[in-house]
């Protein structure tokens, strides 16, 4: 436990806040966020997390653009929440599976990742999960919640105690988030 590690939680936690809110500075949070983790997590041999770190510093400046931009012909416009079908959802869930199986692989024979499997399904999920909230698709929280929740193991068994109370949080958030996402949703509807 260091005082980076409490910085990144903290800004984490803001980021989570401000998502949830759909406000687009959650994005500036998420950023510094996963740059402190980036190298907390390399430093500790959880490459996989590691890269996934990078490329959420990448997919924060997307996903401010996203928000900001992303209704195309009508830039004033917020971008709005959609969702996939549960087949959608299904496939998705078999594709990435099917990588994180390949991956993990890779990463257990050739690599001296530690817990390459589990540390690579993690990683997958969350690529796709984080492309999700980008686009605002609600299904993004639900995988966030089994993404953080398998997260919690890992992070505890390689001494991230504060990460990982963090992502007990995260689990509980982001099933507040699925809630609220799913009500403002359920009201475009109609």
């Amino acid at each position: 436990m260091t005082s980076w590690e409490i910085l990144a939680v903290f800004l984490s936690i803001t980021y989570l806040l401000l998502a949830i809110k759909q406000n687009i500075w959650c994005w500036v949070a998420a950023f510094f966020s996963t740059l402190i983790y980036s190298i907390l997590f390399f430093d500790a041999s959880l490459l996989m997390d590691s890269f996934l770190n990078v490329f959420y510093l990448i997919m924060a400046v997307y996903g401010w653009y996203s928000w900001k931009y992303g209704n195309g012909l009508n830039k004033n416009e917020e971008l709005k929440i959609t969702s996939y079908s549960l087949f959608e959802n299904i496939k998705i869930i078999i594709y990435l599976s099917i990588i994180s199986l390949i991956l993990g692989y890779y990463m257990a024979n050739y690599t001296s990742a530690d817990f390459a499997y589990l540390d690579t399904f993690t990683t997958v999920f969350a690529i796709f999960a984080t492309y999700m909230l980008t686009k605002k698709v609600l299904e993004n929280w639900l995988y966030w919640v089994v993404i953080d929740f398998i997260s919690i193991y890992i992070y505890i068994n390689k001494g991230f105690y504060i990460t990982a109370i963090l992502f007990g949080l995260f689990t509980i958030l982001a099933c507040v988030a699925y809630r609220q996402w799913k009500k403002e949703y359920l009201s475009f509807e109609y």
